[in-house]
């Protein structure tokens, strides 16, 4: 398989799993539970990390990677003494369930949604989970028998197996969690304030850029050297080969299910709901 198909499928499923953070059902369960909604960020912790169970700061950093590490511990464990993780995990679910039928009515029950969620379980068995923590804590959660939700749950899976596989690539290629961001910025996959979400101080910015420019990958104004596009290229090439095995595993009903996801993907950028950009650094699919 093309690592340009890999990158496809990414973009495809990247919105449906991201509908979780940002639908208002999602947001009327966070707020059920007594987590605050005044901003984003208790429900975001709260919901991604929930299948970690009551994980502590230093796990979730570790596996968000790009996050400063003052910042998950602003949220947790504090999200924990307001909301068990068991309590989370049926709040999402339920919210994901709402969600979803609102956004396809009729469509939630159509067979061609039903194929999707076999074809997405078919690509999840394939996923080499090892070194992969928040795929596997995902992975170990029941299946849903909600076709919708099998395919928001597979959706979930094969995002967080990119993430985690990504990490991989930014170690490899010796960047730490800020110069991984400004390394990216610095190729102008989105300006830098957009990374500011991430709460590196201006200090820790300006001193990972100085790294970056000691090494030849970004000149005295942050942009990218060549060698600096060079090195990010291979990052974005190493994730996608990471990430290839599960579509691989479909073999030429690929095809068919990309055709599958594209009006759901479709639908949930539709609603303006997500950011018009964030730091993954990728525009909606058209």
């Amino acid at each position: 398989m093309e690592l340009a198909m890999v990158r496809k499928l990414w973009h495809l499923i990247e919105p449906v799993h991201a509908l979780v953070y940002y639908a208002p059902e999602l947001t009327g369960e966070a707020a059920a539970l007594g987590l605050p909604t005044g901003e984003r960020w208790p429900g975001y912790f709260a919901l991604r990390s929930s299948p970690l169970g009551a994980a502590g700061p230093n796990l979730v950093a570790a596996t968000y990677y790009s996050f400063s590490p003052r910042m998950v511990a602003e949220y947790v464990p504090a999200v924990w003494a307001t909301a068990d993780p068991a309590k989370v995990l049926a709040a999402r679910l339920s919210g994901m369930d709402r969600a979803l039928r609102a956004l396809l009515g009729d469509r939630a029950e159509s067979a061609e949604l039903a194929e999707a969620a076999v074809l997405a379980r078919r690509a999840v068995r394939a996923a080499d989970l090892g070194g992969r923590p928040l795929a596997a804590a995902n992975a170990d959660l029941p299946w849903p028998d909600a076709p919708h939700l099998a395919l928001w749950q597979a959706a979930t899976i094969l995002r967080e197996h990119r993430g985690d596989g990504h990490v991989a690539a930014l170690r490899t290629a010796g960047l730490d969690p800020v110069e991984s961001l400004v390394s990216f910025a610095a190729v102008g996959a989105a300006p830098a304030e957009v990374f500011a979400s991430r709460r590196w101080s201006a200090e820790e910015w300006a001193a990972a850029r100085d790294r970056l420019a000691g090494r030849g990958l970004v000149d005295g104004d942050g942009v990218a050297t060549e060698a600096g596009r060079r090195l990010r290229d291979e990052v974005e090439r190493r994730t996608d080969e990471l990430a290839a095995a599960p579509w691989r595993a479909l073999g030429p009903a690929v095809g068919r299910f990309a055709q599958l996801v594209a009006p759901l993907t479709q639908a949930v950028v539709a609603t303006g709901l997500l950011p018009a950009r964030s730091t993954l650094g990728i525009k909606p699919p058209q």
